[in-house]
């Protein structure tokens, strides 16, 4: 559902994206893990089409970003990282109005606000401003946006970074309830997330991948199976290697 071919994005002199390839399928969830300034955040943003890269491209059920990038954006759901909202609507008033940014109308829409606001479990706060909500509540309403449309790749940047344990799991649980039927990427430096969500994990440093496999296989790389260590070993091996 989801190809990305040798990605590449420099900003002037620096190459902050350094060739990436990876696919993900349906039912799939894959973690996306590196420490900060890894290049993440930049491969997200090149993938769902908010920057060009400088070369290499990401096909997304079948169209290409950057020659089809509205029928490829059709597939999408995107949660960025601190996504923006607007605060002086309710969540029902947010939500509706991105429905009708993503063009639905009537009926039609009234059901897709109904379904995001259940799968989000905003239900209780729907009225409210989104000023007023908490962290928690403002990024469960910034998922449902990302849903509304019933996406089949969903791409989340941090969508549990700055939350209470709770509130973590909540979020967490939302994710596993919609893994089977989509193509699921959750970029994170949080290496729990990959033991509570993940199926498979890319870890990227130095804007390179420098492991990709599943938890189990990235914890047998440390005799005491602990991941921390696998990552810690990973992406200090690479950041030695640009800046030695």
């Amino acid at each position: 559902m989801l190809t990305v071919s040798n990605l590449k994005k420099n900003f002037g002199p620096l190459q902050a994206v350094k060739g990436i390839s990876f696919e993900v399928a349906k039912g799939e969830v894959l973690g996306f893990l590196g420490p900060n300034g890894a290049g993440k955040s930049t491969t997200m943003r090149m993938i769902t089409g908010f920057i060009p890269p400088t070369s290499g491209t990401a096909v997304v059920c079948g169209h290409d970003i950057g020659a089809a990038p509205v029928e490829a954006k059709r597939c999408i759901g995107y949660l960025p990282e601190n996504a923006p909202s607007y605060n002086t609507m309710t969540v029902t008033e947010f939500l509706t109005f991105i429905g009708r940014v993503r063009g639905f109308t009537g009926k039609a829409l009234a059901e897709k606000v109904e379904s995001a606001i259940a799968k989000s479990r905003l239900d209780n706060v729907r009225r409210q401003t989104i000023e007023t909500l908490s962290k928690g509540y403002r990024q469960r309403t910034c998922f449902a946006q990302a849903i509304l449309h019933d996406p089949q790749v969903l791409i989340m940047d941090e969508p549990t970074d700055g939350l209470d344990p709770n509130q973590k799991y909540v979020v967490r649980q939302m994710i596993k309830e919609m893994a089977a039927d989509k193509a699921i990427i959750v970029s994170t430096h949080i290496l729990e997330e990959v033991d509570a969500v993940c199926t498979r994990a890319l870890v990227i440093a130095g804007g390179r991948i420098v492991a990709n496999g599943t938890p189990a296989e990235l914890r047998a790389q440390d005799p005491q199976g602990r991941l921390d260590v696998v990552f810690r070993n990973l992406t200090l091996t690479e950041e030695v290697t640009n800046h030695g």
